[in-house]
C-alpha cells in the first residue's frame, strides 16, 4: 500500500495561503501598499480597472531593489522585515510575512518593475501560477511598480463569489482611505479607471481629513494629544455635529496599524456618553503608539487584530483621554432628530390633531392620497377574518392582511414602542418604527416609479460639501433624489445646493442633515446589491421613520395603523424584520382556563 501523506506542491500551497491573505481585491491592494509604504516611498500612486478584477497596480518612488530581491520577494516566508522570532515581538513595519507576494502570484498574473536609486538599469519580473514566467532588465524609475491582472484567473470557484463593483470598489477605497489616514506625510494618489478619485498632497494629518472628507469637517474637529508611560493618543474626533448613524468614519491606529478592536471603539462611543443617541457613531482618526514589545500583531493573516498586555488599562486611558477633550470644549447634549414623526406630523396636520377620515381636504387625506392607491372601506373589511387564518410560513405572502376594524379600534403603546389593540378576535402587536419603516419604504419606492412625489421650496436654499466619494454618488443618483422630492443642484468643487425638500419631510429634518443620513445608509447598503431605487427607497425610509422611544397619540397610532395596512406587504420591514403579530382570542382566553 502507498504512502498516503505527501507534501503538496509549491503552487497548491502558494494557494492554500492565498485563502487567507487575499479575500479580495482591496487584499491586494492592502499588501501592496503596505509595502509601498515600508520601501519609505514619499508617493504612492494606485490604479484599479473593473474593481480589481482586471487590474490593481501600485507605483512607488520608495527604496526599489535590486535583481536577486526583486526575486526573492516572490518566495514564500522571504522578508527584509525580521530575521529571527524576537523580531517579531519589536515589529514596526506594515508587511513582515513574507508570504504576501508569493500568495498573489497564484492567483494572478503578475509583473513588477523595480529599481534601486544608485543603480542605472532596473528588473522586469513576470510571474503567474507560482512560476517565474520573464526576468530581464529594463529602463524604469527608481522605485517599484506592482502590475496584479486576472485576479483569481486560476481559481474561478473564488473569482466567482466576489461581490458586484460596486461592493468591492467600496472595499478598495476603505483600504485605501485608511492608508491614507495612518501616512499623511506621503503623497497618495488613487485612480480607479479613467477618473482620478483623489491626489492628497502630502501634509497634515487635519488637511489629510479634511481633503478625504470634505471641508464641512473643518470646524468639528477635536485634537487630541495624551501621552503616557503605557500610550501615547493622538488624532482627531468629532463633534456632535460629524454623528451618524452608520459606522464607516471611526478609525483607529495602533503603530500606524489599522486595527478592528470593538472593546476599544466601545471605550471612544461610551466617552460620549449623553451626547449620542443609542446607535450612533461619532467620528474619529486616532492613533496609539505603545511599546511593539507589548502588543502581539501577529495573530492573524490580516494584522487586522491584536493582542495587548494589558488591554483594561489602555481601555480606560482612551475613554478618559476621549471624555477629556470633549469636556474642554464644553459640548452639550444635541436634539436627537432620530425622534422626529415625520408622515405623521403631516397624517395629522401641522396642529398635530387627528382630522377625522370624512373630511374630502386638508392633511387627513394629504397622506393617503401620495402614498397609496385609493383603497375604499370595504376591500379593507373583506381582509377582516384572514389575520387569525393559520399562519403561511412563507412570510412574503401578500395575501396575508390583520384583521381591521380600523373605526372602533383604541390603540395603546407600550414602552413608547410597541402598540397593541383588540378587536373581537383577539390582539394584534405592532413594532411603530418597523411599522413606519414599511410604509415610508412604499411611499418612497412609488414616487420613483411614478415620480407624484411633491416638493417644498426652501425659502433659502441650503449649499453643503462632500466627500469626492460622497459627491460622485449623489451626483449618480441626482434623479432619484429628484424624483422623491427633492430639488438638488451641483455647485462644482464636490458641491451641492438644496432647493427643495419632499414636502413630507419638510421642516422635519436639518436638510443637509438628511442628505448624508441617507447616503451613508446608501452606502451600508451596497452590500446588499440593491437596485438603486430599492437602495434610496430603504435608505429613506431607515433615514426619516420614527424610532423606538418615540411617544405616539392615539390619532396618531391610529393613522400608523391603518396606512400599515394600506401597504402591499404590511408584515415585514424593508430590512425583513417582524412588522406586527397576533394572538387569537381563544388562545388567550386559554391562559387563564376561560375556555
Amino acid at each position: 500500500m502507498s504512502d498516503l501523506i505527501r507534501l503538496l506542491p509549491d503552487g497548491v500551497v502558494n494557494q492554500i495561503a492565498a485563502g487567507e491573505v487575499i479575500q479580495r481585491p482591496a487584499s491586494v491592494v492592502k499588501e501592496l501598499l503596505d509595502n509601498a509604504v515600508d520601501s519609505g516611498a514619499g508617493e504612492i500612486k494606485l490604479l484599479v480597472k473593473e474593481a480589481g478584477k482586471l487590474l490593481i497596480q501600485v507605483n512607488d518612488n520608495g527604496c526599489g531593489m535590486g535583481p536577486t530581491d526583486a526575486r526573492m520577494s516572490f518566495e514564500r516566508h522571504a522578508t527584509s522585515k525580521i530575521k529571527s522570532a524576537e523580531d517579531l515581538f519589536a515589529i514596526q513595519t506594515k508587511g513582515f510575512r513574507g508570504e504576501a507576494l508569493a500568495s498573489i502570484a497564484s492567483v494572478a498574473q503578475v509583473e513588477m518593475k523595480t529599481r534601486r536609486h544608485e543603480d542605472s538599469i532596473g528588473t522586469r519580473i513576470q510571474i503567474s501560477d507560482s512560476k517565474i514566467r520573464l526576468q530581464e532588465g529594463c529602463a524604469c524609475l527608481p522605485g517599484t511598480q506592482i502590475s496584479v491582472e486576472q485576479l483569481f484567473f486560476s481559481i474561478p470557484a473564488r473569482r466567482k463569489f466576489l461581490k458586484s463593483d460596486t461592493v468591492e470598489l467600496r472595499h478598495i477605497h476603505d483600504e485605501f482611505i485608511s492608508q491614507a489616514l495612518a501616512h499623511p506625510e506621503i503623497k497618495w494618489v488613487y485612480t480607479q479607471g479613467e477618473n482620478e478619485m483623489y491626489n492628497l498632497p502630502a501634509g497634515s494629518l487635519k488637511q489629510r481629513i479634511l481633503n478625504i472628507y470634505g471641508k464641512k469637517y473643518v470646524e468639528d474637529l477635536i485634537a487630541l494629544e495624551q501621552d503616557t508611560e503605557v500610550v501615547q493618543i493622538t488624532g482627531f474626533i468629532g463633534k456632535p455635529e460629524l454623528i451618524k448613524k452608520t459606522r464607516g468614519e471611526q478609525i483607529l491606529f495602533v503603530n500606524r496599524r489599522l486595527i478592528k478592536s470593538p472593546y476599544l471603539n466601545h471605550a471612544i462611543i461610551s466617552a460620549y456618553e449623553e451626547l449620542i443617541a443609542p446607535g450612533a457613531y461619532p467620528f474619529y482618526v486616532l492613533f496609539l503608539q505603545i511599546d511593539p514589545a507589548k502588543i502581539d500583531i501577529n495573530v492573524h493573516p490580516t494584522k487586522h487584530e491584536i493582542k495587548f498586555d494589558d488591554e483594561r488599562l489602555i481601555y480606560n486611558f482612551l475613554k478618559v483621554t476621549v471624555k477629556h477633550a470633549l469636556g474642554k470644549h464644553s459640548l452639550a447634549p444635541r436634539l436627537d432628530f432620530e425622534n422626529a414623526n415625520p408622515g405623521l406630523d403631516q397624517m395629522m396636520g401641522n396642529t398635530g390633531q387627528f382630522t377625522p377620515r370624512p373630511q374630502t381636504g386638508g392633511s387627513a387625506t394629504h397622506w393617503k392620497n401620495l402614498a397609496f392607491p385609493s383603497v375604499p372601506r370595504d376591500v379593507i373589511q373583506q381582509r377582516e377574518d384572514q389575520v387569525f387564518a393559520p399562519l403561511n410560513t412563507d412570510t412574503s405572502d401578500e395575501g396575508f392582511f390583520p384583521q381591521q376594524e380600523l373605526l372602533d379600534i383604541v390603540p395603546f403603546q407600550i414602552y413608547n414602542s410597541y402598540i397593541f389593540y383588540a378587536s373581537r378576535n383577539g390582539l394584534t402587536f405592532i413594532d411603530q418604527q418597523a411599522a413606519h419603516e414599511r410604509i415610508m419604504y412604499e411611499y418612497y419606492k412609488k414616487s420613483m416609479s411614478e415620480q407624484t412625489q411633491l416638493s417644498q421650496r426652501l425659502l433659502f436654499p441650503q449649499t453643503f460639501h462632500l466627500s469626492k466619494t460622497d459627491a460622485k454618488i449623489l451626483s449618480s443618483l441626482q434623479e432619484y433624489f429628484n424624483a422623491i422630492g427633492f430639488e438638488l443642484e451641483e455647485f462644482g468643487s464636490d458641491s451641492f445646493v438644496i432647493h427643495g425638500m419632499p414636502a413630507l419631510l419638510q421642516g422635519k429634518f436639518s436638510e443637509t442633515e438628511l442628505i448624508h443620513k441617507v447616503l451613508e445608509q446608501y452606502k451600508f447598503n451596497l452590500e446588499f446589491e440593491l437596485s438603486p431605487i430599492e437602495n434610496i427607497a430603504r435608505s429613506m425610509a431607515l433615514s426619516s421613520s420614527i424610532k423606538k422611544g418615540k411617544s405616539l397619540s392615539q390619532e396618531e397610532m391610529s393613522a400608523l395603523i391603518e396606512q400599515l395596512f394600506l401597504c402591499e406587504k404590511p408584515n415585514l420591514s424593508p430590512t425583513g424584520k417582524k412588522c406586527y403579530f397576533n394572538i387569537k382570542h381563544q388562545d388567550f382566553l386559554k391562559n387563564f382556563n376561560a375556555l
